[in-house]
C-alpha cells in the first residue's frame, strides 16, 4: 500500500496493499478499499463505505458512511458522496446468463459514473452508470440519476430532473434582473444560462 504516516487507516478497515492512498487521507471503521484504487490527498472514506477495484479519486473527496462506489467510477477533486449513495456499474444486471450459469467477471462489461470537480451527491441517491455529473452540480438526497447532469445543476426526484442551479458554495442561485442571468446569494458570482448550460462570468 502506498501511504505515509500522514495517512490514517483504522484497524477494522480493509485496504488492499495495491491501493494508493494520498497523504492526509482517513479511512474509517469497516470501510473497504479495493485493489488498484488511486486516492488523492486529504480524502475521507467513512464507516462501511466501499471503494471498488481501480476507482480513481482526486484530492479532498469525502465518501460518507456506507456509500458504494463501484468501479470504474472516476471522482475529480472535491467530490462529496453522501451516506448510502450508490454509483452503479452494470447496465444490464443479471446474476445468471441466459443458459442458467452463474455470471462471472468475463460475462459483462463494467461501466462507470464520472463525477466532476466539486459536485455533491446527496444521501441515498443512486447514479445509474454510465452518467457524468458536471462540476459543482448537486444531486438531491434520494434522487435516481439516469442521464448526464450539467455543471451547476440542482437535480432531484426519480428519475432526477433539474429543478434549479447552484453555485460553487452549494447555495441555490437566484434569478438575476436580466434574462437568463443567475446570481449566487453567498458570493455574488454571476452566471449566464444558454440552451440549458450555465456558464460563470469571468470578472
Amino acid at each position: 500500500m502506498t501511504h505515509s504516516s500522514a495517512v490514517r487507516i483504522v484497524e477494522s478497515a480493509d485496504v488492499s496493499p495495491d491501493a494508493q492512498v494520498g497523504d492526509g487521507s482517513s479511512i474509517w471503521h469497516l470501510a473497504q478499499v479495493r485493489e488498484h484504487v488511486k486516492m488523492g490527498e486529504n480524502c475521507i472514506v467513512g464507516r462501511g463505505a466501499y471503494i471498488g477495484t481501480g476507482v480513481e479519486m482526486g484530492d479532498n473527496c469525502k465518501v460518507q458512511n456506507y456509500a458504494l462506489v463501484y468501479e470504474p467510477a472516476r471522482l475529480a477533486d472535491g467530490v462529496f458522496i453522501g451516506p448510502a449513495v450508490v454509483l452503479t456499474n452494470d447496465t444490464y444486471p443479471r446474476a445468471i446468463n441466459a443458459d442458467g450459469t452463474l455470471k462471472s467477471a468475463h460475462d459483462w462489461e463494467p461501466v462507470g459514473v464520472t463525477i466532476e470537480r466539486g459536485a455533491a451527491i446527496g444521501a441515498r441517491s443512486t447514479c445509474v452508470a454510465p452518467v457524468t455529473i458536471g462540476a459543482w452540480a448537486t444531486v438531491a438526497a434520494g434522487a435516481v440519476v439516469v442521464k448526464d447532469v450539467p455543471a451547476y445543476a440542482l437535480v432531484a426526484g426519480v428519475p432526477a430532473r433539474r429543478i434549479g442551479w447552484v453555485g460553487e458554495s452549494g447555495v441555490p442561485l437566484a434569478a438575476g434582473e436580466e434574462a437568463d442571468t443567475w446570481i449566487c446569494p453567498a458570493t455574488g458570482d454571476r452566471f449566464i444560462e444558454t440552451n440549458g448550460i450555465l456558464t460563470k462570468e469571468i470578472v
